[in-house]
């Protein structure tokens, strides 16, 4: 990682605690706040509710009071910059709004449009994981096993195929998983399905989301966890990529090749 320089730097391992304090500050919100309605559409299936809109700007305040760098977010935009928080305060808008509880909260530092910290978080449950460059991959709730549980988790290479994917994935790339003896799994909620590769509990993951605030915690939480992670191409993921594909060395492999046979899906 290139060094962290100017006003705003500092060590990604101590910029960590202060995500992990924001997250803190909205927890108690964003369990309030199961079930909220819709309150601004953006789009064919996409809505914000007024929690999404309330936890971005608390996480906007604390993330810019506590260490002074700007902030890039789902609900209130921004630009990318050389040093920025990037944040989704409801990853999975659509489940929350039902009452389903695979959804969470994404805070990540990006620089030079790289992840050098993250933290995703899943109250409703209990599942946190939190990655930064310099420490070792941390994850609380869940098994206590997997990829980033410790010195008794199982190795990368004891995949169990299960791949955590978009609802927008495309029919012929979604089949082609199957046909490849992988299994496909749809939480409705991109940062989970990230977080979830991390803790083991799935073995890969793909989508084409272009937004960075969905793949951004998730690009570093798999490489601490010891995987594969890139764009759709294979290329390096940075917060310009158009999607994400991560997991162990060989289901990583197995959906490139995948996308490799259905050009269409990548676009």
């Amino acid at each position: 990682m290139a060094p962290m320089t100017g006003p705003s730097a500092s060590d990604p391992r101590e910029l960590v605690a202060f995500a992990e304090a924001a997250v803190d500050h909205v927890d108690d919100l964003f369990r309030r706040g199961l079930g909220a309605a819709p309150a601004r559409f953006k789009g064919e299936g996409d809505f914000a509710t007024e929690v999404d809109l309330v936890i971005e700007q608390q996480l906007r305040q604390t993330l810019s009071q506590l260490t002074g760098i700007p902030v890039l977010g789902e609900e209130y935009g921004g630009d990318l910059q050389e040093t920025i928080w990037v944040v989704d305060p409801v990853d999975g808008t659509a489940n929350y709004s039902a009452g389903n509880p695979c959804c969470g909260i994404l805070v990540t530092l990006l620089h030079e449009a790289k992840p050098v910290v993250a933290v995703a978080d899943f109250p409703l449950l209990n599942r946190r994981v939190v990655a930064a460059h310099g420490m070792p991959l941390r994850t609380s709730g869940g098994p206590s096993t997997g990829f980033g549980g410790g010195e008794e988790a199982q190795g990368f290479d004891e995949a169990r195929g299960h791949v955590g994917c978009s609802s927008h994935l495309p029919t012929g790339l979604f089949n082609d998983l199957r046909e490849t003896g992988l299994r496909p799994r749809m939480t409705g909620s991109v940062g989970l399905d990230n977080a979830f590769v991390a803790q083991g509990v799935f073995d890969g993951a793909v989508n084409f989301s272009p937004h960075p605030w969905d793949n951004a915690a998730g690009a570093l939480m798999i490489k601490a966890a010891g995987g594969r992670v890139s764009d759709p191409e294979g290329n390096e993921w940075t917060a310009n990529s158009k999607g994400f594909v991560g997991g162990t060395p060989q289901v990583h492999a197995t959906i490139l090749d995948a996308i490799a046979r259905n050009p269409r899906g990548a676009r």
